[in-house]
């Protein structure tokens, strides 16, 4: 009975996500410490720990520890053990962050997508062909918050207090999100009408080189390299077609060179 329980992982994977529903309910202030969840969440820790050692139990825990699932599995439910505690605490904010801990076992279900190996290898390599482009806009950030924070950082100290601050809003400014609050806010607290039209310009620009264009070609060379394996089975077959093709080409001039030879040989 436990064996059937217990190594499904059916079974487990219901039981994560019936633990993460609990986990999330309890982040609601009106009922954050209502007894019958709490109890319920205490109910999946010990089932979670049962599940190890039945496992242990069944597999040996040589088997057991062999499969790097298992020890994520295992350090996770050592760590959600404190938890139970959180009753005979008065100071339980610490505790409380290992629930939390409870939620990583949600990448169980990464177990069921199909080519999972296929789309780590992909998601591998997109990142290493996305590096240089990460790294230009990376400097192109920098160097765009210290220009900016030297122009703005009277006028909005807000948007470029300080160079940390300037940096995160020309990185709003690359993802083009509420740009033009930036641009319109510098404009409104000069009285340079030629500074603020400036300003404006220049922000246009930011827009436009990090978040347009920046932007825009790292996510495609992320996407193409992602996508290369969906063209892998084609490539293959057109490379199968074209050494069948060179095999023919082959063939067919070694059958004219014998049949030139023949003439030849007819001709003497």
């Amino acid at each position: 009975m436990l064996k059937r329980l217990f190594l499904s992982e059916r079974n487990m994977m219901v039981a994560i996500l019936l633990n993460a529903i609990t986990i999330f309910l309890l982040y609601f202030p009106k009922i954050a410490y209502h007894d019958t969840l709490l109890q319920i969440d205490h109910f999946f820790v010990l089932v979670f720990l049962v599940e190890a050692l039945v496992k242990i139990f069944i597999l040996k825990p040589r088997n057991y520890f062999s499969s790097s699932w298992n020890k994520f599995d295992f350090f996770l439910v050592i760590v959600s053990l404190p938890s139970l505690l959180l009753p005979l605490l008065p100071d339980t904010s610490s505790l409380l962050l290992l629930r939390i801990f409870r939620l990583v076992r949600l990448f169980r279900l990464m177990k069921f997508i199909p080519n999972l190996g296929m789309i780590i290898v992909g998601l591998g390599r997109a990142l290493r062909a996305s590096v240089f482009v990460l790294v230009v806009l990376l400097f192109l950030n920098f160097i765009l918050a210290i220009i900016s924070c030297h122009f703005y950082q009277a006028i909005a100290p807000n948007y470029f207090g300080d160079p940390l601050i300037s940096a995160y809003t020309i990185f709003q400014l690359f993802t083009v999100e509420g740009w033009n609050e930036v641009a319109d806010a510098i404009a409104l607290n000069t009285s340079n009408e030629w500074y603020g039209g400036l300003s404006r310009f220049f922000f246009v620009l930011v827009v436009l080189i990090g978040g347009i264009f920046g932007m825009s070609l790292a996510n495609a060379v992320f996407v193409d390299e992602m996508t290369m394996d969906n063209n892998r089975g084609l490539e293959e077959k057109i490379d199968t077609m074209q050494e069948e093709l060179v095999k023919i080409r082959r063939a067919l001039e070694d059958k004219d060179s014998h049949k030139r030879e023949h003439s030849n040989e007819k001709d003497r």
